[in-house]
């Protein structure tokens, strides 16, 4: 989590000034491309509905002219099932600046017995917010992946017996309430 696509220098959550609040995505093309990630964030967020606001903006920045191409291209495609235009803007990327501590990993956050796990290995809020594992498991507390996914996964994500117990409840729980599966794959519909 954090800013760019402004000109301030040293955005911050409360002297935003022209920046968005964004996310940067790593990833390895060995493992996912770009336009699947594409994909994704189109299904992700409802592309015809203009921002509110510039701080909430939905916007792909991207990086180089065949991301650009990829993303202009499957914005089109968008538009088409949509049969209307996108709001999304599609733009260059620039510098961008990590958001404050208490800014990142908002549902870890609210679990302070799981979050303290997690600061005793990543000590800063840098190392923190880079965390893959602390991603994840925020993500699981805010209610994408299921039950099965999180047992996939749960030996690689550095956890005490307690919190892993306490984990799989709460993502057992979720699950309950809302089905199964993480709710990405959904495509909103136009």
């Amino acid at each position: 989590m954090g800013y760019a696509g402004g000109t301030q220098p040293r955005p911050t959550y409360r002297n935003l000034g022209d920046h968005t609040e964004t996310i940067e995505v790593d990833f390895d093309p060995a493992v996912i491309s770009y336009e699947q990630l594409l994909d994704i964030f189109w299904r992700s967020h409802h592309p015809g509905q203009p921002a509110w606001s510039r701080q909430y903006r939905a916007v792909v920045f991207y990086h180089g002219e065949q991301q650009k191409a990829l993303a202009l291209k499957t914005r089109d495609q968008v538009a088409a099932r949509m049969q209307g235009p996108v709001a999304t803007e599609i733009l260059p990327a620039g510098p961008f600046t990590l958001a404050e501590g208490y800014h990142q990993k908002y549902y870890l956050r609210q679990r302070p017995d799981l979050l303290a796990e997690f600061e005793a290995t990543y000590p800063t809020p840098e190392t923190l917010a880079g965390s893959t594992a602390a991603a994840r498991v925020n993500g699981y507390l805010a209610g994408y992946g299921a039950p099965v996914e999180l047992q996939a996964e749960l030996d690689g994500l550095g956890l005490s017996p307690d919190a892993r117990r306490k984990l799989t409840d709460w993502v057992g729980a979720t699950a309950r309430r809302s089905g199964p599966g993480c709710p990405v794959p959904q495509r909103p519909a136009f």
